[in-house]
């Protein structure tokens, strides 16, 4: 059995469910401290859901730049355990595959990060620049106290990265097909679109905030936000909630309240969808109130050193060209991205990801740990 594949198994073991990390960092640290990565929890959240977040540093011989590998040792819950095959906590071998919660989303690209962050330094103690892993437990939660911390207590210390992994499952039909080189920015909002309450027979003694907001809707469900470019699809605009009545037949309700979300590309920023958005709602006389919530920006990392050091060591190890695309959802490359200029993400299949029975493919192990591996070598050669 491999490094990787045994450290991914005690991974699996352990039960991080959001936002606990249950030793698994204490364990990496404990392994990166033994080859010379000097290790710091910096640990944030109330105390009743600390979040773990490990940066480990390592910092070579000869001057050069700051390469991270990033990823998540939280988990998403496992939903009904008698739906599963085998214990999602106990690592479990069929038909090639490693099953349990976490083995793509993503204790196994962890694993192999920090495998292959070992066999670099043993390697190459005297490598330029510096390797560093930073390792969150609050990447499937609110994401509040996580990357997103440990990015603000380096952006404090004033450091700048110069290139980060992101070890997220991004492999689509082969393991090796896919990098992502940035992500859509995601903006929610609740709208409560404010009517008055009558009586049904009297229509004119109400407003019906849902007629009235009717024709605002049609517009807002045909609008063109934006053209996306060469990297990005088209900022899309969607309801996934709208709520109004008080359950009964013969009420106009006095209040609407709508919950949409942008995704939406670098070709639009928040402020202006916001601006748009409203002047919608003002044309067509809704009277509204309107609370917003920012997930994170769009992150676009163009083809570039780093890409040309992770699309070579997956030829090398897959035998193919990965594809670049932003597709998918949010993930925390967009708080890295505020203090690194190239972001990237690359890991295993996310067929499973988050599903019951979640597996990753044994035999791709060992080639992640040295596409992982082949590109440290390059970019901090």
């Amino acid at each position: 059995m491999t490094a990787a594949l045994r450290l991914t198994e005690t991974l699996i073991a352990c039960r991080s469910l959001t936002p606990a990390d249950e030793g698994c960092q204490a364990l990496l640290a404990q392994r990166l401290s033994a080859v010379g990565f000097n290790c710091e929890s910096l640990e944030a959240g109330p105390d009743n859901a600390r979040v773990s977040n490990l940066w480990a540093v390592h910092r070579g011989g000869r001057p050069g730049p700051l390469l991270v590998l990033a990823g998540h040792t939280d988990v998403v819950p496992t939903g009904p355990l008698d739906r599963w095959t085998s214990d999602p906590f106990v690592p479990t071998h069929r038909n090639g595959r490693l099953h349990g919660r976490g083995a793509a989303d993503m204790k196994t690209a962890v694993a192999c990060m920090c495998v292959a962050a070992e066999e670099f330094v043993r390697a190459e103690p005297q490598h330029a620049g510096t390797v560093a892993l930073l390792i969150t437990s609050d990447e499937e939660g609110p994401s509040l106290h996580g990357t997103l911390h440990a990015v603000q207590v380096l952006q404090q210390r004033g450091v700048k990265i110069d290139g980060c992994i992101i070890g997220e499952p991004t492999s689509v039909d082969r393991v090796g097909d896919m990098v992502k080189n940035g992500r859509r920015g995601t903006l929610s909002a609740r709208l409560v679109v404010h009517g008055i309450q009558g009586h049904i027979a009297y229509p004119q003694l109400a407003r019906n905030p849902i007629h009235d907001f009717a024709p605002a809707l049609a517009e807002l469900t045909t609008t063109r936000w934006d053209a996306g470019n060469a990297f990005f699809l088209p900022t899309s605009w969607q309801v996934s909630n709208i709520h109004a009545g008080t359950g009964v037949g013969n009420v106009i309700p006095g209040e609407l309240v709508v919950d949409c979300n942008f995704r939406f590309s670098t070709e639009s920023t928040a402020d202006s969808l916001k601006d748009r958005f409203v002047a919608v709602l003002n044309r067509h006389g809704v009277q509204h109130s309107i609370s917003w919530t920012l997930g994170g920006e769009p992150f676009l990392t163009p083809p570039g050193t780093l890409h040309a050091a992770l699309a070579a060591a997956a030829r090398a190890e897959f035998g193919i060209e990965p594809e670049l695309s932003t597709t998918g959802g949010t993930s925390d490359g967009r708080f890295i991205a505020r203090i690194c200029r190239q972001v990237m993400e690359f890991g295993f299949s996310n067929e499973s990801a988050h599903k019951l029975d979640e597996w990753v493919e044994v035999a791709a192990i060992e080639p992640m740990k040295n596409a992982y591996r082949r590109t440290l070598e390059t970019f901090l050669s």
